[in-house]
């Protein structure tokens, strides 16, 4: 199957780099001196997990020059540049295209879904820390490296979701066909979305929150609060989330920060309202108390002002 993953930064950059290592055919969407990097020198993958290697060649091109057609898009974008993929991924598409979103945002397939009624667009999301280390080299925080995603409705399944969970298999990727997609995004969002609001909240990196004290207890504040936002949903986490997340973060190099936390310290347009202010309006929704967030939304928005 032909792939391609539109962004190259630390989500599509390394889902890139695995599936070109192993053979697939796939293409990146990246722009700027990104872009020429890859081109000419191909994707150089840093980890603090011992791995580290230059995959070369990988096809690269932006999104005005890409040309053909894409049997899988893997959309790994920022939150507020979803609407600016729509165009391209029409452009790109054919009747059998299968389009996964992997953003930190929850609910993003749904969406994109309206935007792209003639194809199937599944939801999901990845768990991976990283981020662009210069033009043409990701740096990776953890070996925690794991797709999840599925269909929201039993009778959009299609057999070649399987075929991709294999490819990504091969190539490196773990990957999770979820069979409840809505309940497994929700708790990918339990991690990334207290994790990005506590870095912020205390100008933190994950060592700190590693070690016990006030900033490792805001943490698992603001994970309980998304285990009762859940609870209201009628989802079923099925596990205690503060336990499963702690072990992700504990995981993690002490010096990894969020893409969150790195957007507003250097002043670039940031995900804060999907990852903070999108709490507080689904606890309103379904009447569910969110201090610690209210906290952490102060706090930031305050910021920024």
């Amino acid at each position: 199957m032909k792939y391609v993953v539109i962004g190259a930064g630390g989500t599509g950059g390394p889902l890139c780099a695995y599936l070109a290592e192993g053979g697939k055919d796939v293409t990146v969407i990246a722009r700027g001196e990104h872009l020429n990097r890859i081109r000419e020198r191909g994707l150089h993958l840093q980890t603090t997990f011992g791995r580290d290697r230059t995959i070369y060649p990988v096809k690269a091109e932006d999104m005005e020059h890409c040309a053909g057609k894409a049997d899988v898009i893997f959309v790994c974008v920022k939150g507020y540049s979803l609407a600016d993929t729509v165009p391209f991924i029409k452009k790109i598409s054919h009747e059998r295209t299968i389009v996964i979103p992997i953003l930190n945002i929850y609910g993003t397939g749904g969406m994109l879904q309206r935007e792209l009624p003639e194809i199937l667009v599944t939801d999901g999301c990845v768990y991976v820390s990283a981020n662009i280390k210069e033009p043409g080299t990701i740096f990776m925080h953890g070996e925690i490296f794991r797709v999840v995603f599925g269909v929201r409705k039993p009778e959009e399944y299609r057999p070649e979701l399987r075929e991709i969970a294999d490819d990504l298999e091969a190539c490196g990727i773990r990957a999770v066909l979820s069979d409840n997609i809505r309940r497994d995004a929700l708790r990918k969002f339990s991690y990334v979305s207290p994790i990005g609001a506590c870095g912020v909240y205390f100008n933190v990196s994950a060592g700190v929150v590693q070690r016990e004290g006030k900033e490792r207890e805001f943490f698992c504040t603001l994970i309980r609060e998304i285990e009762a936002l859940a609870k209201a949903m009628g989802i079923d986490f099925g596990e205690d989330m503060v336990k499963v997340n702690l072990k992700i973060l504990d995981d993690l190099d002490p010096v990894a920060t969020t893409s969150m936390q790195r957007d507003l310290r250097e002043g670039r347009q940031s995900e804060a309202d999907g990852l903070i202010r999108e709490v507080i309006r689904l606890g309103e929704k379904y009447h569910v108390p969110t201090p610690a967030y209210r906290l952490a939304a102060d706090k930031i928005f305050g910021e920024i002002s």
